[in-house]
């Protein structure tokens, strides 16, 4: 029977096991130490003054909003190719998420499309790094006005940089994912990234339940937190952040040398640093590509999702952008401990199509 090949497979391992044991052994299981010292290291790796980790990518991002203030009759424009948190916590927050097309040769945001969606109503824009490689911030940038708040979907990018500057460390905030698909993992979680301190103390407040200082809740809040033992496992892996990605690195280039003539292959932009979240290639009959590699016990999957197909966004219009990478875009197998000979057997199929 042919060896299944997975499409993920986080690198953990004694080092995180050993993190874990010794948490359990203090029986803080959560808002302790390692909370702190997790956040000290992420904060130093992306060269920002401040880092608060929260339960889930997706609750960085919403945080974020509500720190902001952004909701009803607020605008923030998010790319139509991404994944549905991105506008879902716009809509969360009471104010209205506006989609605008995708480069479908890069997956990231059009910038022109962002220059033209501005309205007096805009509040933010969601710049997502998608899969890992980096946005054109500068361009981005100088294509909106400045009272604009451009914020970091970086949920994919820790490690990548923008130049000579790491992603979650461009924007006002930067949101960051520590799912089991990403670099770094602590099984769920994520962070928000920032130099703002007020933003950083708000962020604080609604992750946990609004609290300001014990019996002083100005607003209501969520429980937002990351524990101690998800901290715990994120600690050895981020101190790893450098080795794991090169290996991605490496699988990256294994794959692209048997397959750029054959379909479309990701790569950063010139002086830029990709973070291999995942490697996600564009073909025509994407479907059978994706069937035929499953019909071969290999995992893989649709690149994400093209969000005005979804029953919420769909009175938005059309973006052709979008359409091409949702039906063009395929996700394969892809993690540190990826084998030469597992993308062999991936490249194989893909050719032979």
């Amino acid at each position: 029977m042919t060896e299944p090949i997975r499409l993920a497979r986080p690198d953990v391992g004694e080092a995180e096991l050993d993190a874990i044991a010794e948490v359990v052994g203090t029986g803080q299981l959560t808002m302790g130490p390692k909370v702190e010292e997790f956040e000290r290291a992420i904060a130093g790796t992306v060269g920002t003054a401040h880092a608060a980790v929260v339960s889930s990518g997706t609750a960085a991002l919403h945080v974020v909003l509500l720190a902001l203030e952004v909701g009803p009759g607020d605008e923030v424009i998010v790319p139509a190719y991404t994944f549905p948190a991105t506008a879902n916590v716009v809509e969360l927050c009471g104010a209205k998420a506006i989609l605008v097309d995708v480069d479908p040769d890069t997956f990231n945001v059009d910038v022109a499309a962002v220059a033209a969606a501005v309205t007096p109503r805009t509040r933010a824009v969601i710049a997502v790094h998608l899969f890992g490689r980096p946005v054109e911030w500068e361009a981005l940038q100088t294509a909106i006005p400045q009272d604009i708040v451009l914020l970091e979907d970086a949920a994919g990018a820790l490690g990548a940089s923008y130049r000579a500057t790491p992603c979650g460390a461009l924007g006002v905030a930067g949101c960051l994912s520590f799912h089991p698909r990403k670099i770094v993992t602590t099984g769920e979680g994520g962070a928000v990234t920032t130099d703002e301190a007020e933003l950083d103390a708000a962020v604080r407040r609604f992750r946990h339940h609004g609290w300001r200082t014990l019996g002083d809740m100005p607003v209501p809040g969520f429980n937002y937190r990351l524990p101690d033992l998800l901290c715990a496992i994120g600690i050895p892996q981020l101190a790893r952040l450098e080795e794991l990605l090169r290996a991605r690195e490496r699988v990256a280039g294994w794959y692209t040398e048997r397959l750029e003539h054959h379909v479309l292959t990701p790569r950063a932009g010139d002086g830029d640093r990709h973070g291999w979240q995942a490697y996600v290639v564009q073909l025509d009959r994407r479907d059978e590509a994706l069937e035929a590699l499953r019909a071969g016990a290999i995992e893989a999957q649709i690149g994400t999702w093209a969000l005005h197909r979804l029953e919420p966004y769909r009175a938005q219009g059309a973006f052709p952008g979008a359409d091409t990478a949702f039906e063009r875009a395929l996700a394969l197998p892809f993690a540190t401990t990826t084998t030469e000979e597992e993308v062999e057997r991936v490249a194989d199929v893909l050719t032979s199509l």
